[in-house]
């Protein structure tokens, strides 16, 4: 199926993994993008539980669903983070294991998670590990007091030293990694991404899991971010958002939480913010991107249950028409008789 439109659950996950399903059953999407976490998708019972990836394949066709993708970004968080309490709220017990070690102790654990993650997805049957990388130089985003050229890269440095051996077992298990390009990650724009790409030698096993909200609100233009990678566009993200600025707040949030109508920006349910996906569309046809529209539901002044069945008709009409087979104006020529 070209370009199946998913529901991610991450943030439903709140609800079983068979109550998620009819539900998203029922509002017209085609797939599950699992995420590790709640009951919907454990790495670790996928690895050591017979039968245990058979089932959530079984769920799931119970309600005429697929599964493409899977998705670790609380984990992955934590691969290259400067841990701190924030953590403990995300990770897994044996993750975050009573702060064992420390914060390397922690990032060991992340990383082979994330190794069990690749391991895991490869048993599901799913080429895509959806996540974030985490960033030890987020910290650094303003230079001030003054950052240096060196410190910038031993940040770029420290991806490549914690993310290869985890990529390593991605390719020996023949999956791909999709970095949501988003703030407090390594890469949160064009540069900081093609800036990933190379400390990590341009291997095939990274790529990005494209959302368009994160890089609306920062000013980024979404179709030159897909021109820019268009061979590195593993996976697909549907969330809007909209930029609110009323001379009074930046895009920095003010510390002031979603939802909160002073904030200079904040997510909306697709097609009901500023996100151009008429032209997103355009651009995934013309790099033959036909993999997952995976919706990310996320708006704090909209029912979830009503906007999640709104936006996969959304993108159903949006997203997916296919591409031109030929020129309009090739027709022009037949029947002249022309040599």
């Amino acid at each position: 199926m070209a370009r199946p439109v998913t529901l991610f659950t991450g943030q439903w996950a709140d609800m079983s993994l068979e109550d998620i399903a009819r539900k998203a059953a029922s509002w017209g999407y085609e797939g599950i993008e699992l995420p590790c976490w709640g009951d919907h998708f454990n790495v670790q019972d996928a690895l050591t539980k017979d039968g245990y990836c058979q089932g959530r394949h079984e769920l799931l066709a119970k309600y005429g669903l697929k599964c493409w993708a899977i998705s670790n970004h609380l984990v992955g968080q934590a691969v290259c983070d400067i841990i701190d309490e924030r953590h403990k709220l995300i990770l897994p017990p044996h993750v975050w294991d009573d702060f064992k070690g420390g914060p390397e102790g922690v990032r060991e654990r992340a990383i082979q998670e994330m190794k069990d993650t690749a391991k895991a997805a490869a048993k599901l049957g799913v080429k895509v590990v959806n996540g974030f990388t985490g960033s030890s130089i987020w910290h650094l985003l303003y230079s001030f007091p003054p950052v240096s050229d060196a410190l910038i890269d031993a940040g770029y440095d420290d991806l490549a030293k914690r993310w290869n051996p985890i990529l390593d077992v991605f390719r020996d298990n023949g999956i791909k990694f999709g970095l949501e390009v988003h703030p407090t990650e390594i890469a949160f724009d064009i540069y900081s991404a093609q800036r990933a790409l190379d400390a990590l030698n341009n291997r095939p096993e990274f790529g990005f899991n494209f959302d368009p909200s994160h890089l609306h609100w920062q000013f980024v233009d979404s179709v030159q971010f897909l021109r820019a990678f268009p061979n590195r566009i593993y996976h697909v993200h549907v969330k809007d958002a909209a930029r609110t600025l009323d001379g009074k707040s930046g895009i920095l949030g003010s510390h002031l939480n979603f939802g909160d109508a002073r904030r200079g920006w904040d997510f909306r349910s697709p097609g009901r913010g500023q996100v151009d996906f008429e032209e997103i569309a355009r651009e995934l046809n013309r790099i033959g991107y036909d993999g997952p529209l995976s919706v990310e539901w996320e708006d704090p002044g909209m029912d979830r249950e009503f906007g999640a069945e709104e936006a996969a008709a959304f993108v159903k009409r949006v997203l997916r028409f296919p591409a031109a087979g030929r020129m309009f104006d090739s027709a022009f020529a037949e029947g002249q008789g022309n040599a």
